[in-house]
């Protein structure tokens, strides 16, 4: 089979990735083998191709959004089924944090596309008590952002805190940020979109943004909640001075530059909070697409061949993808 892995992790422009023959992988106990449909480019793999996040695998194919048809039936998973594999791969299930629900905090968690390969390829593995039942009415290229641009947007919300009807700010407007958005208006907030690229504001309003300026500009009102997807810590200060009283930061990324300093009193007094966001669980995972298949959420994604996985990642490295960028082999 054909599969891209990272040979040489570094910049975009230095080629990290390898496009290579290899054997079809073998499922072992507890595993199923999928063809893979559809695999969504995340800047999480952007981050795993260009060494900003330490190599667990050498040689590792990224891709953990991937849309997959069952291929070896087992564990409850039938022949032909069309199952998701997202970020989340393996816990221990006997640590306090697995034991108390919080399975994303768990110290021996393993990720798609990092430790293990990943859906940059025609064939993929996924233990079958992590894969995912998906929701009907989506084509593949729709389905795989969800898996975890959606998934990762919904458990922001969560972590954001936002009251029923409250305003949402939300910095940088990406796969994961255009459906955040669309989550909650479903569910009655005003949003309120701070980027700098004029086509992702445009798909703001169209989405039912209340409003969409640059990150540079503050919101038009005091916001109770607002979530950064941009990885720039520099967009922290802004954000969390815009927080109304009371009103909470979540930082979406699991990779985020540096923060510049924070003056206490204008950007955290007033019991302003400033709160990470560590992959997901796969009860977030459900929760969302459970909603997903309750509320038709609109999908913008750019299209590319499996063999021009490279060209995707340096698209989305250049932010020349509006949504999300999607593989399909």
């Amino acid at each position: 089979m054909r599969a891209w892995r990272v040979t040489s992790p570094g910049p975009m422009a230095s080629r990290p990735l390898t496009l290579v023959d290899t054997p079809v992988p073998e499922p072992g106990p507890g595993e199923v083998l999928v063809r893979v449909l559809a695999c969504g480019v995340c800047r999480t793999d952007l981050h795993v191709a260009e060494g900003d996040l330490p190599m667990h695998r050498e040689g590792v194919v990224p891709g953990h959004e991937v849309v997959g048809e069952v291929i070896s039936a087992g564990d409850g998973l039938a022949a032909g089924d069309r199952v998701g594999i997202a970020w989340l791969r393996g816990t221990c299930g006997t640590c306090r944090y697995c034991l108390r629900g919080t399975e994303n905090l768990c110290p021996s968690s393993v990720y798609t596309g990092w430790d293990a390969d990943g859906g940059y390829a025609e064939f993929a593995i996924v233990p079958a008590a992590y894969a995912l039942r998906l929701p009907g009415g989506y084509g593949d290229a729709q389905l795989a952002p969800l898996l975890c641009a959606g998934i990762i947007g919904y458990r922001a919300l969560l972590r954001a805190e936002l009251p029923p009807g409250g305003r949402l700010g939300v910095y940088g407007f990406g796969a994961s940020a255009h459906l955040a958005t669309q989550v909650a208006i479903a569910q009655g907030a005003t949003v309120h979109v701070m980027t700098r690229s004029p086509a992702a504001r445009a798909l703001a309003l169209d989405l039912g943004a209340a409003s969409a300026g640059d990150a540079a500009v503050p919101p038009p009102e005091p916001l109770d909640s607002a979530i950064l997807f941009a990885p720039a810590g520099g967009l922290v200060p802004p954000a969390l001075a815009a927080l109304d009283r009371g009103g909470t930061l979540a930082v979406a990324g699991i990779h985020l530059t540096d923060l510049p300093p924070l003056n206490y009193q204008h950007h955290l007094f007033q019991e302003r909070q400033l709160r990470s966001v560590t992959a997901n669980t796969r009860a977030d995972s459900r929760a969302f697409l459970r909603f997903a298949g309750e509320h038709r959420l609109e999908v913008t994604t750019t299209p590319y061949p499996l063999g021009r996985a490279d060209q995707a990642l340096a698209d989305l490295a250049a932010d020349r993808v509006t949504g999300a960028a999607v593989l399909l082999p």
